[in-house]
């Protein structure tokens, strides 16, 4: 197939009062590019007055995931090659379409079914109506690259039960439907092999008191999340005040999980590990998502701009994929004493908003 003949990597269409968003690159987990932000944000432009439209799906095309997050190797290769603009536009678009998702006026509807992680949350987190199933994978695992949460992910960690969005945006960790719902990621878990009715009942359906109740006519209750078990350690470990006393209170719990996540810990960037976890307290006392937006976007530029972690970090899980950053610093003994500095005071040379 030549590229000119190459289906749209998103799928728009109306089905009954129903908006359809398809991302539509299967074979890499629809991961976004700037050309898929733009085209999901001039749809819902087109659909905001369109009164043929009251409701918007996101979902993806294949069997593997909704999203599995920003094209970071297009990233890497912009940093490398020496273009901040570029950056800098795929982050402004991203970042708009996750607000515009939040603020849209009609409900929208993600289905965040198998692999949704990075952008994927910036796309699913935001909706009104958020669907999981048993083959969700939801994961902001972008420490695990020397980076930092973004898309308004801060914001959702921030709000999570106790302590667990430090320990999810510090250790990268992959929820289930349950535990997404748990967190407060998602609302509702739909089985898979009834995502098809259930987008056609809200295509078609005549029913005066909205889509969330729609929803609920599909809505089952999954097996318990495990993460409530696990809430005292979490919250004991992941309140401890820097990176290093996270570690050393894992450490002193002397259990083999807790000694497996400060050996996860130790081996990320030490520099993204301590932005990340002021990133996210910060979002917990922050008024609204777009305030949380441009704290990630001051910081993720100053990755992108000044840092040599998240260039390295790609480079070592998805370029080289050998697996063995050198991050600099190497270990958080390394750090200087206010390692978070730079980022937390980053001025980019353009706003977001």
């Amino acid at each position: 197939m030549t590229e000119s003949a190459a289906a749209p990597r998103v799928l728009a269409c109306t089905e009954g009062a129903l908006g359809r968003l398809t991302l539509n690159r299967p074979e890499a987990i629809n991961a976004l590019d700037l050309g898929m932000i733009d085209l999901l944000t001039d749809a819902l432009n087109a659909w905001r007055d369109d009164t043929d439209v009251q409701i918007v799906l996101i979902d993806g095309a294949g069997e593997r995931g909704l999203c599995a997050g920003g094209d970071v190797r297009t990233l890497h290769a912009q940093i490398v090659a020496g273009h901040p603009e570029r950056t800098a536009e795929f982050f402004r678009s991203e970042y708009a379409l996750n607000a515009l998702i939040a603020e849209y006026p009609k409900p929208v509807v993600a289905v965040a079914d198998g692999v949704t992680m990075g952008g994927g949350i910036g796309l699913a987190g935001h909706a009104a109506i958020r669907i999981v199933t048993e083959r969700s994978k939801l994961a902001m695992p972008e420490t695990r690259i020397g980076f930092t949460p973004d898309v308004g992910g801060t914001w959702l960690l921030g709000r999570a039960p106790g302590r667990f969005g430090e320990y999810l945006g510090l250790t990268g960790s992959t929820m289930t439907g349950a535990d997404a719902i748990y967190l407060g990621f998602a609302d509702h878990y739909v089985p898979s092999e009834n995502l098809d009715a259930l987008r056609e009942a809200l295509a078609y359906r005549a029913d005066p008191t909205g889509p969330s109740e729609i929803v609920l006519l599909f809505d089952e209750t999954p097996e318990p999340s495990t993460l409530p078990a696990d809430r005292d350690w979490i919250d004991e470990a992941f309140s401890a005040p820097t990176v290093a006393d996270i570690i050393e209170r894992l450490r002193a719990q002397g259990t083999p999980d807790a000694a497996a996540i400060a050996d996860l810990l130790e081996d990320l960037s030490p520099t993204a590990l301590t932005v990340t976890l002021e990133a996210v307290r910060e979002a917990r006392e922050l008024p609204g998502l777009r305030a949380a937006l441009e704290g990630e976007y001051r910081r993720v530029l100053w990755f992108a701009e000044h840092h040599p972690d998240l260039v390295e970090g790609i480079r070592a899980q998805l370029v080289d994929k050998d697996r063995n950053p050198r991050w600099q610093p190497a270990s958080i003994a390394e750090l200087e004493a206010d390692a978070g500095a730079g980022a937390r005071a980053h001025v980019p040379a353009q706003p977001l908003f």
